[in-house]
């Protein structure tokens, strides 16, 4: 019995993830959507009801789960709304994004229920033009660091072989938010701006998340999940020029973030060679909303969304545990902006296909 619910605990917590994305910190399909794997982008946070599981041995200890997180995807279909603007790949001149994501996290157990997290995220791109492959403006650095708490409201384990975690953090003006590249204009003149949003490490404002994520084992040992996070961030701008010519979209927009994830999950069983995978399918939704909850919402932003099917699996071996999954896009919408509307216009933004996410977590 122990062992079932120390499976199926691992097996849930893996599923949980983070969404720090688009902007200078998130663009998980391209240019809208998640992109750095903070406690709010995909499947790299286990988070602390992984190390709980020592609970079911007796005495309470403190414990320090550390957690190495990878993303991968390339953008280059551009959408305006819902719609494919498939001339861009004709004709040539679509924009290609490719970004590398990392991430170090931390949660340290300070009670059965409480404990401290902290997320360090980095970031390498590169965007170039279809047409042009050779002409690359390349970009890399830290992201935001965010740093906050994270509460089981059962305490860990549960008979239910479900529970309810809430998380808040702070987050960190840390990231690179103006790397900068020479550009070569229509007529000739090079000047150095700053790289564009998308492959920016972060968006150096202040803000903070909420997030929750609930588990639940249902029947046949399948249980059930649910992530959900919110990045808020009240700052206007971030102050960053970006040289467009449009009214209202001389600087970047400081924007809100989000993910939402659910589905169901089942240790393999019946073979040994196999004992401690298991596989997991769900959706998820993740992007930025057109207008943020606090604050105004000027400057140039991608709003948009993202919804995906993910399948993915996890494997655990004593008290190291590895998740990778693939959130593959069923529905891509780059929304009306702020600016657009102003400006009677709509913007489009590029998507990737698919995503890799792969992530290592160890328990101490």
């Amino acid at each position: 019995m122990k062992s079932s619910l120390k499976l199926t605990a691992a097996v849930c917590a893996a599923l949980f993830t983070s969404l720090y994305c688009i902007q200078s910190t998130a663009h998980a399909q391209g240019c809208v959507a998640a992109h750095s794997p903070q406690p709010i982008i995909s499947g790299l946070d286990p988070t602390s009801e992984y190390a709980s599981r020592s609970f079911s041995h007796g005495d309470w200890i403190h414990g320090l789960t550390v957690t190495t997180g990878y993303r991968v995807y390339n953008s280059y279909r551009h959408y305006v709304g819902t719609v494919w603007q498939r001339q861009r790949e004709i004709n040539h001149n679509a924009i290609v994004n490719h970004v590398n994501l990392f991430e170090l996290d931390l949660n340290y157990q300070l009670t059965p229920r409480l404990s401290v997290v902290a997320s360090v995220p980095g970031m390498e791109a590169s965007r170039h033009g279809q047409s042009s492959p050779l002409n690359v403006y390349r970009s890399g650095g830290i992201g935001d660091v965010t740093v906050g708490v994270q509460s089981w409201i059962f305490r860990p384990p549960t008979e239910s072989h479900g529970n309810i975690a809430i998380n808040a953090q702070l987050k960190l003006p840390t990231g690179i938010n103006d790397a900068k590249g020479t550009k070569t204009s229509s007529n000739g003149t090079r000047t150095l701006q700053p790289f564009d949003e998308s492959i920016q490490p972060g968006d150096g404002t202040w803000g903070f998340s909420l997030a929750t994520q609930a588990y639940r084992e249902i029947k046949w040992r399948t249980s059930g999940y649910f992530t959900g996070s919110w990045l808020f961030s009240p700052q206007d701008t971030t102050g960053v020029k970006t040289f467009r010519g449009a009214p209202g979209e001389g600087v970047v927009s400081a924007t809100d973030q989000y993910l939402w994830r659910g589905g169901f999950s089942r240790p393999v069983t019946g073979v040994k060679l196999l004992r401690g995978l298991a596989l997991s399918m769900g959706g998820r939704m993740e992007g930025v909303p057109v207008r943020d909850a606090f604050g105004k919402s000027n400057g140039f932003r991608r709003p948009g969304y993202v919804i995906s099917i993910e399948p993915g699996l996890m494997y655990e071996r004593g008290r190291t545990m590895i998740n990778v999954s693939g959130p593959w896009a069923m529905e891509r919408n780059r929304k009306i902006s702020v600016t657009d509307i102003a400006n009677h216009g709509h913007g489009d933004a590029a998507f990737s296909d698919y995503t890799l996410i792969a992530g290592v977590t160890r328990s101490f």
